[in-house]
């Protein structure tokens, strides 16, 4: 665990962090390259957010999204989202899914959020109890509103 180097992610990290997407769902439809560069590029500049990789050596094993929200609420701070929440398959069950999740944590304190939150559709206990054991409490009722259908359990 001490080799988990956690870093925002570059351009030239793309093609493998869309590889470790197919971890989060494999059905997903993978972004189009083209597309994915302009969404990377865009997001980039979207400020305080990040896509937040961690690597062991060359190795990319966890990934999640972060998005700083502005907010005329709380006396003017932004509150942090945290999205895309993923742990290479192979390496699950070693910490790097809590450390990442806790450096995107450390980044919404640090770009003055009053909190930091994360959705999951999933009801597997073990997902749950991963998403307590890092820090997270269920204390929210959370709706939505889809485009596309779920992802399967």
């Amino acid at each position: 665990m001490t080799d988990l180097v956690i870093r925002p992610a570059a351009s030239a990290d793309l093609s493998h962090l869309l590889d470790l997407y197919r971890h989060l769902d494999a059905e997903d439809t993978r972004c189009p390259p083209g597309v994915a560069v302009d969404v990377f590029e865009r997001f980039r500049r979207y400020d305080g957010s990040a896509i937040l990789i961690g690597l062991i050596g060359e190795a990319m094993v966890a990934s999640c999204t972060i998005v700083v929200i502005p907010n005329l609420t709380r006396g003017g701070m932004p509150y942090a989202l945290i999205e895309n929440v993923v742990t290479h398959g192979d390496c699950r069950g070693q910490g790097f899914g809590k450390a990442i999740l806790a450096a995107a944590v450390e980044r919404a304190w640090a770009q003055g959020c009053y909190k930091a939150m994360l959705m999951t559709g999933s009801k597997k206990p073990e997902t749950l109890a991963f998403y307590a054991a890092a820090g997270f409490e269920a204390s929210k009722t959370g709706f939505q509103v889809r485009r596309l259908p779920p992802r399967a359990e």
